[in-house]
């Protein structure tokens, strides 16, 4: 019986155990499928440097509903970060914008602020942990805690962002609310908001009902 205990603990930590654990690296082959343990490897041989440099981390346009840009580095930009378990992000705030409540349910998030002043925060059944940030301070925010980071300065705001995952998606609360099509009656009864209100939010963020 503990012989078979054994093996059932091995196939289980074999399927559960990313490729990069295993190898040195998988740098991502992204013409594959997705996975649980994330993208198949490419053959080594096509692998270059560039494979493990990632370009572009420039300011993002800010000019839409939020004011704000996400400049992302996760595995499906940055295919050496395959496995690895981290990825990164720019981040800018133009003046007045925010990043609204949103969660990375799969990956705890580090704020670095290197210009401007954010205030930032996260949220527990319980508690509000929130503190208005400068050059040289960093935050983070837990896995899976409901969070927003808000340009409470003048001029420009921005910060780089580092994940422990190295695809760590996220879910905003106001695209989850006013970018779908449930009618406006129930998410009105759902979240006591006034009717007008939020069809005024559906039609800001391309909702329907």
């Amino acid at each position: 019986m503990k012989i078979i205990h054994i093996v059932f603990l091995f196939t289980f930590l074999s399927f559960t155990t990313s490729q990069a654990s295993v190898n040195d690296f998988c740098v991502a082959d992204l013409k594959a499928p997705d996975t649980p343990s994330g993208y198949h490897c490419k053959p080594l041989a096509n692998i270059t440097s560039d494979d493990f440099v990632f370009h572009g981390f420039v300011a993002g346009n800010t000019n839409n509903s939020f004011n704000a840009a996400l400049t992302s580095a996760f595995v499906t930009d940055f295919p050496g970060l395959n496995g690895l378990g981290i990825s990164a992000a720019r981040l800018d705030i133009a003046e007045g914008g925010s990043i609204p409540m949103h969660t990375h349910p799969g990956a705890t998030e580090l704020l670095i602020i290197v210009q401007g002043e954010i205030t930032a925060g996260f949220l527990t059944p319980t508690a509000v942990y929130s503190k208005t940030l400068k050059p040289g301070d960093l935050m983070v925010f837990p896995q899976g805690m409901l969070h927003f980071q808000i340009n409470s300065g003048k001029g420009k705001a921005t910060a780089f962002l580092t994940f422990s995952s190295a695809n760590p998606g996220a879910q905003l609360l106001d695209l989850l609310l006013f970018s779908n099509n449930l009618p406006s009656e129930l998410v009105a009864q759902t979240t006591f908001l006034d009717l007008a209100q939020v069809k005024k939010l559906k039609a800001r963020f391309g909702g329907r009902g």
